[in-house]
């Protein structure tokens, strides 16, 4: 099938490996989604009989993007928005969200798999003033991140960095924080970063054996973290209240419901002073 130019000069494969699974599609698959195959479907029902709270998991990583962009557009007043590990569309896109509230929003996602570049090519975009965009994004290569979205998004300016647990738990703990701290050290006071980040606060063994599952399967490997060096991520950022928390409990909405089984997902919000 070729190449195809997903961002500003980036040559990506256009082939889909279907003979292994895909982090972004075993996350759709398990949102309930119809963009993924059969060996996305495979691991993660492997999964699910490991780690039976998994689904909850990724139900209150998405409900906490929703709040947690319509906090940064409206109380803290984001108008610039990078969604690193974006995944396949949802209904809460941070473009949906953000430029209901201020439609200058711009936004700009990125992942590093062609499916999901081409639904953005396809799905994310849409009829605001502001912008939506989407780029090539490997976390392992900030300074080529920062180069992509330099233009589209005014650096000068404060930007809220979105790093969802499906790109940092892919790196090692040198290449997470290198990550994270250039990212930051290019951007404004006033910006905020956004994380989620799987744990096994609450699942123990069970995630334990989940995570060793999917590095046996996949060529993507997981690094756990705990909620303790999660928050090592912030070091030198204002924390947003209530702190790092698992994500059904990062400021809920009246009659929202959260279980037990969804407290190995954490999150959090920080303001660069």
């Amino acid at each position: 099938m070729g190449e195809a130019d997903f961002g500003h000069g980036r040559k990506l494969s256009a082939n889909i490996d279907v003979s292994v699974p895909h982090p972004s599609r075993v996350w759709n698959y398990l949102l309930g989604g119809k963009d993924n195959f059969a060996v996305d479907r495979e691991v993660a029902d492997q999964i699910r009989v490991l780690l039976p709270g998994v689904i909850a998991m990724a139900q209150a990583d998405e409900a906490f993007r929703g709040r947690a962009v319509q906090y940064l557009v409206g109380e803290a007043g984001m108008r610039q928005f990078v969604d690193i590990g974006s995944g396949l569309p949802a209904s809460n896109n941070t473009h949906r969200v953000a430029q209901a509230v201020a439609p200058e929003s711009r936004i700009v996602y990125g992942d590093n798999d062609h499916m999901v570049l081409t639904h953005a090519r396809a799905l994310m975009t849409g009829d605001a003033p502001g912008v939506t965009d989407y780029i090539y994004a490997d976390l392992h290569e900030p300074d080529e991140i920062l180069r992509s979205i330099d233009g589209t998004l005014d650096l000068s300016r404060p930007v809220a960095l979105m790093l969802m647990g499906r790109s940092l738990i892919f790196l090692d703990d040198d290449a997470a924080f290198t990550a994270v701290k250039r990212l930051l050290d290019a951007v404004p006071a006033g910006s905020h970063l956004m994380l989620t980040h799987s744990t096994n606060e609450g699942s123990g063994e069970a995630m334990d054996d989940a995570v060793r599952h999917w590095n046996e399967s996949a060529p993507s490997q997981v690094t756990m973290r705990s909620p303790q060096r999660l928050a090592e991520f912030f070091d030198g950022l204002d924390l947003v209240p209530p702190g790092v928390v698992a994500c059904s409990r990062w400021r809920p909405v009246l009659g929202e419901v959260s279980s037990s089984s969804d407290g190995d997902q954490f999150c959090g919000i920080g303001r660069k002073p």
